[in-house]
């Protein structure tokens, strides 16, 4: 990766930063009220901080400074991502590769900087220090903090020449957009439901999927068995995530949608919007999702590893909420599965996911590549070996309709759950300060979990931490 040089960063950036992470990521050492000017000790805290992330940052890429006025005839990028499971990371890297050998005058390194919730220090420092990446792959949650530091192209004028333009799935136009522009284009995108192993489901007498939550319930009940006849529970119906990360929330917001309820009130691009407290929809979800505990029929997952399905496979459970990327390491196994939607409270519901990519400000011969790059992977081929190979779904409609991913269809019929419960899906809101949303719901979905807590009590609460934030 190359650097842009400068002389030295202003202090203004650096308090920028530091009320930034203060009020979105809730860090301590950074003072609020922009104390650590005054204070000399604070200042090289922050420094020091900031320079043992850079140094790890640089290090990542190989970073190398471009003096000005001094051209490369080879651009080299960097392509930051966190895909998983590592399959899925091997089907990226081979299509990095294609694009490399067929653009000789544009090298690509695709580089794997861990899950999205460990990314942001390290996205953050980069943007401080004039070192980031030059595409970053990454839900579109974080485009409002990323305009709001000023490290992201608009690309609305480079979309509308491009021919790729057109075959983009309108529908996710939504996660695009962030106060009327464009910042971010498609790669990939999914949403989730129940993936469950139908020979449990016969052994325990069950014929059809749930599809409300009363039954999903019910079936789960049935699923949770003594298999070996040793008197213990070896087999349970369904395992929960467990942890304050974002795939816990990501997971939990189709139930409160199913159960009527709304995440923002009013201006869906503010932070202050989000409504907590008496909100029914949450209430019903939260208690659902303890109900299933109390019942003794669900598991939960080890911390922060929710996306994990290893006890699905292995059959010690029956059931697991997760997405289209699983598809692969299903298929390498070699057990039987299949997929049915989200069960309904009231209405049905999944969420919207994938990732989008960000082409972030360096230089003009730079950002003209990543766009190129990037219309590479919008492209109908790109799509189509992408979805063939993780199980996404194509963004592009003439990958979606073409012969080959037909014919895959034909062979995974599970995908068309997702492709058919699309039209219920919801985007997760997109403004600065999602990530301390999500950590707070993620801790209030946990609270409740681990029975610390009813329902309405952790809302409010949390409620009542995000108002000293936001409002």
């Amino acid at each position: 990766m190359q650097r842009l040089d400068t002389v030295s960063q202003p202090q203004h950036q650096m308090g920028k930063l530091n009320n930034h992470l203060h009020q979105h990521y809730g860090l301590g050492f950074f003072a609020p009220d922009n104390s650590w000017r005054k204070s000399k000790t604070a200042r090289n805290y922050l420094s020091s901080l900031l320079g043992i992330l850079l140094v790890g940052i640089l290090a990542l890429g190989g970073c190398q400074t471009i003096m000005p006025g001094k051209a490369s005839k080879v651009i080299h990028l960097t392509l930051w991502h966190g895909v998983n499971p590592p399959p899925n990371r091997d089907v990226l890297q081979k299509l990095v590769d294609k694009f490399n050998q067929t653009h000789p005058d544009i090298q690509v390194e695709s580089l794997y900087v861990g899950q999205q919730d460990q990314q942001m220090p390290k996205i953050l420092a980069a943007v401080v220090g004039n070192a980031p990446p030059d595409l970053l792959w990454f839900n579109p949650t974080i485009s409002g903090q990323l305009v709001e530091l000023d490290a992201i192209l608009p690309l609305d004028e480079k979309l509308e020449f491009s021919p790729v333009k057109e075959e983009i799935d309108p529908a996710l136009y939504t996660s695009m957009e962030y106060k009327g522009q464009i910042w971010s284009v498609p790669f990939a995108t999914n949403n989730v439901g129940v993936f469950y192993r139908p020979s449990l489901f016969a052994a325990a007498g069950i014929s059809d999927v749930p599809r409300t939550w009363e039954e999903l319930r019910q079936v789960a009940k049935k699923l949770t068995r003594d298999t070996n006849g040793d008197r213990k529970i070896d087999q349970h119906g369904i395992i929960l995530p467990l942890g304050k990360g974002e795939f816990t929330v990501f997971t939990w917001l189709p139930f409160m949608w199913s159960a009527g309820g709304e995440l923002v009130i009013g201006d869906s691009q503010q932070a202050a919007g989000v409504v907590l407290q008496d909100n029914s929809g949450a209430i019903a979800a939260l208690q659902f999702w303890r109900n299933l505990i109390l019942d003794g029929t669900a598991v939960l997952s080890e911390p922060e590893r929710g996306y994990e399905i290893a006890d699905l496979l292995a059959g010690k459970i029956a059931m697991q909420v997760t997405g289209p990327w699983s598809l692969g390491e299903f298929k390498q196994s070699g057990v039987d599965f299949n997929v049915f939607p989200i069960p309904v409270d009231q209405i049905p519901a999944t969420v919207i996911g994938g990732e989008n990519l960000f082409l972030f400000k360096t230089t003009p011969e730079r950002e003209t590549a990543a766009f190129k790059f990037a219309e590479y992977t919008l492209s109908a081929e790109f799509q189509t070996e992408l979805a063939l190979g993780t199980g996404y779904l194509p963004i592009n409609v003439k990958s979606r309709q073409s012969a080959k991913y037909q014919e895959f269809l034909q062979k995974q019929p599970q995908l068309k759950v997702f492709l058919d419960q699309a039209k219920y899906g919801r985007s997760r809101p997109i403004f600065p300060g999602y990530n301390r949303i999500s950590d707070t719901l993620g801790r209030t979905v946990e609270t409740v979990l681990l029975g610390k807590s009813s329902p309405a009590q952790a809302l409010k609460a949390s409620q009542q931490r995000l108002d000293l934030i936001f409002k």
